[in-house]
């Protein structure tokens, strides 16, 4: 049921996708990030494109980097983004790959040597999210064996089998972790909603290419604890930390993991296809959507970052949070044909290009002030700050504007 008007023209929106995925996102990182003396990528990169080195460099970056090129490579064609990715495919398995106990380390200096050896359960769901996605571009049997090895280990060390749900990490050898937080602004818990939605995705396309009746059971059962536990029916919001037993550690909302989770649920529950699951998947996405159109948006149509029982606690604008809200209201307009999600998308979209995309040195700008000025204390690239995000928003939205 999606109406015919739309707020925009379709062929125009995706001509501005393509041009600045092909023309902007994706040249930035084969210039800018990649270290051709020791190997692998730049820790981290600043928005006057200087090199700091010195930045431990992330599993997540090499694996969303491994990701965007992969998926690049398996729409596009181009053997300049397979290259890429096979550089990226390589340093993750040889540099953060631990050949002793298995899984992938949090993070390695410059020279590929472990600085933080731990095995935070985000780190795995990425490896299997980029590696899966890689067997898909280029069928390597390898990359699907190793996707599946890190399901397994994430089953035996990271499943809750009394409560279901996936705890944060263990140590380097699988061992218990007394701090499990995935960064210092966050809580110390065992659950958190930001972990679990990583490997509801990583599940989904590891389902795609690999029909095991065990990780079909995972994943919906993973699926099944969002629709039951972590998303409030009440404000179609997620609940962000847990403990063991599924209460709620805190009372604050993440307007880009909001929408974000809203398609990733929707997503989730098509790879399932059992009709039931849909419906629900199929209405909890509206309602997340509506909760974040109404609480989430600023007068200029981009998202806020975060919200607490007193109102807005960060009003800053993160460049992953305005990708997903593209998708995100894209998404429920065509789940619900209600215009003004559409509208959203666009809004959001028309901010980003006058905003948050570097005009000068390429990428995007990672945060913004309110007043869109760009925030320097971010990288362009970083531990956190990668291509995953924004290519996602251009590739998902390309294939949506093509229905």
């Amino acid at each position: 049921m999606v109406s015919s008007s739309l707020p925009f023209n379709k062929s125009d929106f995706r001509q501005q996708l393509e041009a600045e995925l092909v023309g902007n996102i994706l040249p930035f990182w084969m210039t800018h990030v990649v270290d051709e003396v020791n190997g692998g990528f730049y820790g981290a990169v600043d928005n006057d494109l200087r090199v700091h080195n010195e930045v431990p460099r992330s599993a997540i970056l090499c694996a969303r980097i491994l990701w965007t090129y992969a998926t690049a490579y398996r729409i596009l064609g181009v053997e300049q983004y397979l290259s890429l990715a096979r550089r990226a495919y390589d340093y993750l398995t040889n540099v953060f790959g631990d050949q002793e106990y298995g899984g992938l380390y949090w993070a390695v200096d410059y020279k590929g040597s472990p600085v933080f050896d731990r095995k935070h359960h985000y780190a795995q769901a990425f490896g299997i999210y980029a590696l899966s996605e890689y067997y898909r571009a280029t069928q390597e049997p390898q990359s699907l064996m190793l996707a599946q090895t890190l399901f397994r280990l994430l089953e035996k060390y990271a499943y809750d089998a009394v409560y279901q749900g996936y705890i944060e990490g263990r140590s380097r050898a699988w061992e218990t972790l007394t701090d499990m937080r995935l960064s210092d602004r966050e809580p110390n818990c065992r659950k958190s909603m930001n972990t679990m939605l990583h490997i509801l995705e990583a599940y989904s396309n590891l389902l795609r290419v690999w029909d095991d009746a065990h990780l079909k059971a995972q994943h919906r059962a993973l699926l099944t604890v969002f629709l039951q536990h972590i998303l409030d029916q009440q404000t179609g919001h997620f609940k962000l930390f847990f403990d063991d037993q599924w209460r709620s550690l805190s009372e604050n909302v993440s307007f880009g993991h909001d929408i974000e989770g809203s398609w990733l649920l929707w997503e989730a529950a098509e790879l399932q296809g059992d009709p039931p699951l849909s419906a629900q998947a199929r209405e909890s996405a509206i309602s997340m959507a509506a909760a974040v159109y109404r609480e989430g948006l600023d007068e200029d149509g981009s998202l806020f970052y975060e919200s607490g029982p007193q109102g807005l606690v960060d009003t800053s604008k993160a460049w992953w949070a305005q990708a997903e809200a593209v998708v995100g209201f894209y998404n429920a307009y065509q789940l619900s044909g209600q215009e003004h999600f559409a509208q959203a998308a666009y809004r959001c979209w028309t901010y980003i290009q006058a905003k948050m995309v570097d005009r000068h040195h390429g990428d995007w700008f990672k945060r913004l002030h309110r007043d869109g000025t760009p925030d320097h204390t971010s990288y362009k690239a970083g531990p956190w700050e990668c291509p995953y995000h924004h290519s996602r928003a251009c590739f998902e939205m390309l294939a949506r504007l093509s229905d």
